[in-house]
């Protein structure tokens, strides 16, 4: 039986069908070339020249059990038995995409993800997954005692990020008046989080610089040729610390934290030195708790299919 996989970000749909328990014919379309999801789909088929039998998609919204899906970050809305019929799929299950990776992370390989900091994942214990992409996603994995994993979905991204210094509550103060009432960890720990401390930065300190991408933000502070930039990247690494442990404490995640998302891979070693760690222990007197808690970042290019596999 041939079964369609997707899973569905606010910038790009990864579509994948599974034969036989493997992966093949993995395509990236960008959502904003097609009208509608079943237009993707259809549309990916149709370049494959095949036909599924069934479906299961992970999309970046919560999912509340009704057959209505509007997407947080992407103006796609649709109907899951509309678009079951419109791909023309027996069956179709739509979780969300960090349920996705939930169920992927437990049978990820060693290859797929590299360790920063100290810590050693205690078996079958609670793990937490945070992924700054277009927005920030967080979802958890907990075992039954047959130790079958089970993911637990949030909206976690969206928890109150707290200023713990006067230029930190500069720059919430500065969003805050001039863009959010509310400053969640996503406005700064996510795509859209390093243009809102770019801005930010060149508000507070009253700067007048060039428009700069995401991307471009990124590049400069890597190259070093931007000190706003380089300061932007900082916060990102630190905020992601603080909001990592902040999910490794609620969840009392033994088996450690995973990180997610389409940035913070690129970032390569500089990732690896930057503030993250330092700011992920730095929980006062359990400091200690969480040293004994590993950091992982997932290399795999496509994580969220590989659960959408395991549950297909």
């Amino acid at each position: 039986m041939t079964k369609l996989i997707a899973d569905i970000g606010a910038t790009n749909a990864r579509f994948a069908l599974v034969e036989n328990a493997h992966i093949d014919h993995i395509e990236v379309l960008p959502c904003n070339d097609y009208a509608t999801l079943a237009e993707a789909a259809q549309a990916y088929l149709q370049k494959n020249d095949r036909k599924a039998e069934s479906g299961a998609f992970a999309v970046a919204v919560p999912m509340d059990g009704s057959d209505t899906v509007a997407m947080t970050n992407h103006g796609w809305q649709f109907s899951i038995e509309q678009t079951r019929e419109n791909i023309g799929l027996k069956r179709l299950n739509v979780i969300n995409d960090f349920a996705a990776l939930a169920y992927a992370v437990p049978a990820l390989a060693a290859n797929d993800y590299y360790k920063i900091g100290e810590g050693e994942p205690r078996r079958n214990m609670p793990v937490g997954i945070i992924g700054p992409g277009t927005g920030l996603g967080v979802a958890g994995v907990v075992f039954t005692e047959a130790g079958a994993p089970v993911a637990i979905t949030t909206e976690g991204g969206h928890v109150t990020m707290p200023a713990q210094n006067a230029r930190e509550f500069a720059l919430f103060e500065y969003l805050k008046k001039t863009k959010y009432h509310h400053i969640s960890a996503e406005r700064v720990v996510s795509g859209k989080g390093i243009d809102n401390l770019y801005h930010a930065v060149c508000g507070v300190d009253g700067l007048s610089l060039p428009e700069r991408t995401p991307a471009e933000v990124t590049r400069a502070a890597l190259e070093k040729s931007c000190k706003t930039c380089e300061e932007v990247l900082d916060l990102f690494c630190h905020f992601l610390g603080v909001a990592a442990g902040n999910l490794a404490l609620s969840y009392g995640a033994a088996g450690g934290i995973y990180i997610a998302g389409g940035i913070v891979p690129q970032l390569g070693d500089y990732f690896k030195t930057s503030r993250f760690r330092e700011s992920f222990l730095a929980k006062g007197r359990f400091g200690d708790y969480l040293n004994n808690i590993p950091t992982y970042v997932i290399t795999h290019p496509y994580p969220g299919l590989e659960g959408l596999k395991n549950i297909a």
